[in-house]
Formats: C-alpha cells, sequence, structure tokens
C-alpha cells in the first residue's frame, strides 16, 4: 500500500506540475495570437489515451501514453514534435515564426514563470494554513546523533553544533544542517563537545557523500519509560512510567541511542540497569528479548526538545513563500553545480521519477505533499533554464542571441540543434534511470 500511495503522490504532483509548465506557454502563445495546436499532459508517439478538439477551436487536448512530460505543440515552431512540414511553407501571422523576438521570448518564458509563481503560491498557502514548526540547533538539548558518514567526517555523538565557518547555526532548522553544508561548503565546523568548544576541517570531498544520503544526523533524547505493557517480558522487573535508563550494564546512556546499541549486543540476555526515579538512583535487571528490545514504551522525543512554531496571516504568508522559494532556487542551483564538478561525482545523485517517489511519504500527508510539490516546481523551473536545445533555455538563448544579432538562427540550426538537444536529454534520462536502478540494488 505505501509504495501505491508513493506512486499516486509522484504521479499528481507531477501531473500537475506540467500542465501549469505548459500552460504557462498556452497562456502567453495565446495572448500574442499564436496558434496551439497541441495542449499534451504526457506524450503520445503513434496514438494518445485521451484527445478533445473543441469545435471551432485550432487546439487539440489529449493525454499521452508516455509519461516522461509534457508538451504544447505551438504553430510555427520547432520543438519536441519534430514538425518540419509545415515549415516549408510561407510563415503565417498566428505562427511562433512570425511574431517579434520579444514576444517569442515571453512565449518561452512563460513555463518557467508559471512554476515560479506556483511555487511562491504553494509556499505561501502553507505557512499561512499549517505555519512552520522546526527544531532549533540551540534547542537540540542532547546533541546530534551521527551516521558512519557524519562520524567519518568528524561529527561525535552528542556534539552541539555551533557553527559553520564564521556563521552561527544556534538558531537555524536541524533539519537543514544537511543543506547548509552543502550549500556553504565551509572550511571548518564548529561543534559544542561536552563542555569544550572543538572545531575541525571539513573535507570538501563529503560533498557528493552528502548528495547521496539522507539524513546526516538524528537528535538524540533521553530514554524515559512511558509505559510497561502486560505483554512485555518486564512486567514483573519494577520497572515504572516515568523512569529514566542512565545506564545499562555499567555503561553510561545519556541518550535512547546509547541504551538501543547496548540493547542489541546483548538479545536474549539479561542486563542491569541505572534507573532514575523522582530524584532517586535504582538498579534494576531487565530482559532483553531475541530483537534487543526491552518491550517498554518510550516517551515521545517531542517532550524533551521543544519546537518552534512560527505562524503566518495572510498577509506576511506570500511574502515570506517568496523568501522560502527564493532560498530553495538558490540552494538547488548551487547543488545543481556540484553535478557539472566532475571531482564531487555528484553526478551519482542524479535521479528520475524512482528518486523523486523516494521523498514522498508512505502514507498520505497534503502538508508534506504540498512542500514536496512546492519544491519540485521550483527544480522543474531551474532545469528548463539550462541552456539545452529541446528545453526552454536553449530556446531562449537562440531568441536572446536573435535579439543581440539582429538575426535569427537558420530553420535548419534549429532543427539539428533540437535534435542534439533531445539525443542529450535522452543521455541524462539513461543517467538519472540507471543511478535509481543501481540505488535499487546496492
Amino acid at each position: 500500500m505505501e509504495v501505491l500511495i508513493k506512486i499516486a503522490q509522484v504521479i499528481l504532483a507531477l501531473s500537475f506540475l506540467i500542465l501549469v509548465h505548459e500552460l504557462g506557454h498556452f497562456l502567453f502563445a495565446r495572448l500574442f495570437g499564436i496558434r496551439v495546436e497541441k495542449f499534451y499532459l504526457f506524450f503520445d508517439p503513434w496514438f494518445s489515451l485521451i484527445k478533445y478538439k473543441p469545435k471551432n477551436s485550432h487546439t487539440e487536448y489529449g493525454i499521452g501514453w508516455l509519461p516522461f512530460g509534457g508538451y504544447c505543440k505551438i504553430a510555427g515552431m520547432i520543438d519536441e514534435s519534430m514538425d518540419k512540414e509545415s515549415l516549408k511553407e510561407e510563415p503565417k501571422p498566428w505562427e511562433f515564426r512570425s511574431k517579434p523576438a520579444w514576444q517569442r521570448l515571453f512565449v518561452m518564458i512563460g513555463g518557467v514563470l508559471f512554476n515560479i509563481i506556483l511555487a511562491i503560491l504553494l509556499y505561501g498557502l502553507i505557512l499561512y494554513s499549517w505555519g512552520e514548526e522546526y527544531i532549533r540547533t540551540e534547542d537540540a538539548v542532547y546533541g546530534i546523533e551521527c551516521t558512519p558518514l557524519a562520524e567519518e567526517i568528524g561529527f561525535k555523538n552528542g556534539d552541539k553544533i555551533l557553527a559553520f565557518d564564521q556563521r552561527s547555526v544556534v538558531n537555524d532548522p536541524v533539519h537543514m544542517l544537511q543543506v547548509d553544508l552543502i550549500r556553504t561548503r565551509p572550511a571548518v565546523v564548529t561543534v559544542l563537545r561536552g563542555a569544550d568548544t572543538v572545531r575541525f576541517h571539513f573535507d570538501q570531498n563529503y560533498i557528493s557523500d552528502l548528495l547521496h544520503v539522507q539524513g546526516l544526523f538524528t537528535l538524540r533524547y533521553p530514554f524515559v519509560v512511558a509505559s510497561v505493557p502486560d505483554t512485555s517480558v518486564n512486567i514483573n522487573s519494577g520497572l515504572h512510567a516515568q523512569d529514566r535508563i542512565v545506564s545499562v550494564n555499567g555503561f553510561s546512556t545519556p541518550a535512547i541511542q546509547d541504551v538501543q546499541k547496548i540493547l542489541a549486543e546483548n538479545k536474549g540476555e539479561a542486563v542491569e540497569v541505572g534507573i532514575q526515579r523522582e530524584g532517586e538512583n535504582l538498579t534494576l535487571h531487565l530482559l532483553v528479548n531475541e530483537e534487543g528490545k526491552v518491550m517498554v514504551g518510550a516517551a515521545n522525543p517531542m517532550d524533551f526538545i521543544p519546537v518552534t512554531i512560527r505562524t503566518y496571516s495572510l498577509l506576511s504568508a506570500f511574502p515570506a513563500g517568496i523568501e522560502k522559494a527564493y532560498n530553495t532556487a538558490a540552494n538547488y542551483l548551487k547543488e545543481l553545480g556540484l553535478i557539472f564538478t566532475p571531482k564531487t561525482k555528484a553526478y551519482k545523485s542524479v535521479g528520475s521519477f524512482i528518486a523523486i517517489g523516494s521523498i514522498f511519504p508512505g502514507s498520505w500527508d497534503w502538508e508534506i505533499f504540498w512542500n514536496i510539490t512546492a519544491w519540485l516546481s521550483v527544480m522543474l523551473a531551474i532545469l528548463n533554464l539550462l541552456p539545452i536545445p529541446a528545453l526552454d533555455g536553449g530556446h531562449i538563448v537562440l531568441v536572446l542571441y536573435e535579439m543581440i544579432a539582429g538575426k535569427k538562427p537558420s530553420d535548419k540550426f534549429l532543427e539539428y540543434s533540437q535534435i542534439a538537444g533531445m539525443i542529450l536529454l535522452m543521455a541524462l534520462m539513461f543517467l538519472a534511470f540507471g543511478n535509481d536502478i543501481a540505488r535499487l540494488f546496492s
């Protein structure tokens, strides 16, 4: 069921974004009196699943069978349809090629513009409807729990992150720390380790590894018993709700993660635990089952880590949405730049629909869904601005060239550049699918 929910979210989000993107091209074309011959969700080589052409309309609307995007076939333009026959005739006043360069520029920018506007609207509505919840680094009072990669980089369990280079991060959301490392690429990281302030060098070679993992850190919090079920192997151990486990077999366990590690090493055995109960220190003996658990309920981590909640009025939500869309675009541009830096091997992080599906949750949550959709809208806008023929950015570059040089590239050049662009896009698609398949089997 989780897989089906993820697939449904990917299809819904991408279909919505494609329609909005193509609507931008469509509306600007119609604004300037340019005919649109087809408006399609997905591609329709050889046949389409659904098609409809209203009476007295020049546009056929439909849904194709190949779910690799969508398109808006504009009369008199060389695009992914590769329809060259109409270009052999004399230009018609309603064709794209007959319009002044500035109008054609707006038609090509329309898709990207609509995706940016959509992201701003979505972020604004999300902030207005749900507000913004996050944990500040200064409120993560028990520090971070490190993955093996984080420890290899130089972090330690229990560290409290203070700064990247000279920029303090004490008020930053904890979940943004990995993004900040990728974006800022600091030379020095400063942490509070116990009572000591420690600085260590951040090796830039880890940037590519950071792009390939989700969740460099989790938050540490104490193991406080919430309940002891009747079915627990420790129902008669003397353990009570609100007991805090502070040691196991003589080893200090300030965080639940410390307890879990020692229990995993003592499956099927008995352990001696130190307990704090209403200011008293007690010692109990607990049984560990074959799964490495003592079968008790643990308190919610949010009982120990304050959550900052920022609410927005309708008037304040949309300026904040603009800022969030801008920051999202700036961060993505920096990550995208790494992909074209061979030594980082960041190209291995390129993914397709499978990678996109992995970021959606296994249960439906509208706040998460719209947040991911807004992020994807920004991503789609930026990718379409890349100066690759067959993408909007390639067409924009050619129109700008015409506006500066005062002459159009030949139709033959446009045709060959479109073919070259489509070959490059197919290569990128194979890379993305290849990476996804490799990750599935790794």
